[in-house]
C-alpha cells in the first residue's frame, strides 16, 4: 500500500523552517524564537491589512448590487403599475361600452313593446 507523503513533506519543511531561524541567529534559540514571532507577528498584520480592504472592496460591490437590484425593482415596479392602469382603463371602457349596448337594447326593446302594447289595445277600444 503508498503511504501518503504529506507527514514527509510538512515535516521537512517544519525542519528546514526551524534551520533557517537558527542559522539567522547563529544558533541562538530564544533570538531565533523571537525573530519566528517577528515574522509571524508581521505576516498576520499583512494579512489583516489585506482582509480589511478586500472587506472594503466586497461592501463597496455589495453596495452596488443593491443599487443595481433596487433600480431593477424600481423599474419594474413602474411597469406593472403602468400595466395595472392601462389593463384598469381597458376594462372601463369595455364595460361602458357594454352598458351602453344593453342600454340601446333595452331602450329598443321598450320602444317596441310600447308599440306592439298600443297596437293591441287599440283593437280593445284604447289608444
Amino acid at each position: 500500500m503508498s503511504r501518503s507523503r504529506m507527514p514527509l513533506i510538512l515535516g521537512g519543511t517544519a525542519v528546514a523552517g526551524v534551520g533557517y531561524y537558527l542559522y539567522t541567529a547563529g544558533g541562538d534559540g530564544k533570538v531565533a524564537q523571537k525573530q519566528a514571532e517577528a515574522d509571524a507577528h508581521r505576516l498576520s498584520a499583512k494579512f489583516k491589512g489585506e482582509r480589511k480592504e478586500a472587506q472594503k472592496e466586497a461592501e463597496g460591490l455589495g453596495k452596488q448590487a443593491g443599487a443595481k437590484v433596487d433600480s431593477a425593482f424600481n423599474k419594474t415596479e413602474a411597469e406593472l403599475s403602468k400595466a395595472r392602469s392601462e389593463t384598469e382603463a381597458y376594462a372601463k371602457d369595455t364595460k361602458d361600452a357594454a352598458l351602453k349596448k344593453i342600454n340601446e337594447f333595452d331602450n329598443k326593446v321598450e320602444n317596441e313593446a310600447s308599440k306592439a302594447k298600443s297596437g293591441i289595445s287599440s283593437w280593445f277600444g284604447g289608444k
